[in-house]
């Protein structure tokens, strides 16, 4: 799911977000290699506000800074992991059993290599989800991208807030 760039990003950038009660969702390296963007997204319990994603910029950018990991301009860009969550740990999958998911493999799996459909189980290597009464076992270290379906129900209390 990640890269060996984007996971050493990662791994720099965990122990610090501990620190200060963040996680680090997803970390992704996108755009051209001269400049790229490092899209950082994170969450905590209390959810993403504009104080949390000021306070993370400052430390996260601190890093970057002394990593160096693109020798010259980069951009960096920290965000909330918005409805359309990523998913890229088993503990990502466990914690969200029960949604619909959005999963696009690496190498085709009966013929297939994008799923749309309810999680049903995840376990440190394997996902199941159920698309349409159809179950599929997807490898962990298949899965090239994972994400929530998100939803918005314009029926409900908390909608008129939006």
């Amino acid at each position: 799911m990640l890269t060996a760039k984007e996971k050493s990003l990662l791994d720099a950038l965990e122990p610090q977000a501990a620190q200060h009660g963040i996680e680090i969702v997803m970390v992704e390296v996108i755009g051209a290699k001269k400049a790229p963007t490092i899209r950082v997204y994170i969450d905590c319990p209390q959810g993403v506000g504009f104080d949390e994603l000021a306070s993370s910029q400052a430390w996260i950018n601190d890093i970057i800074d002394q990593i160096d990991p693109f020798p010259g301009a980069y951009t960096l860009e920290v965000s909330s992991p918005g409805i359309d969550r990523p998913l890229r740990s088993p503990e990502h999958f466990r914690r969200f059993l029960g949604e619909t998911v959005v999963v696009s493999s690496l190498a085709p799996v009966d013929g297939r290599s994008r799923w749309t459909g309810l999680l049903l189980e995840a376990s440190e290597e394997a996902v199941q989800i159920d698309v349409d009464g159809t179950f599929y076992e997807l490898r962990l270290d298949n899965i090239k991208r994972a994400q929530l379906k998100g939803k918005i129900d314009f029926k409900s209390e908390n909608a008129r807030d939006l």
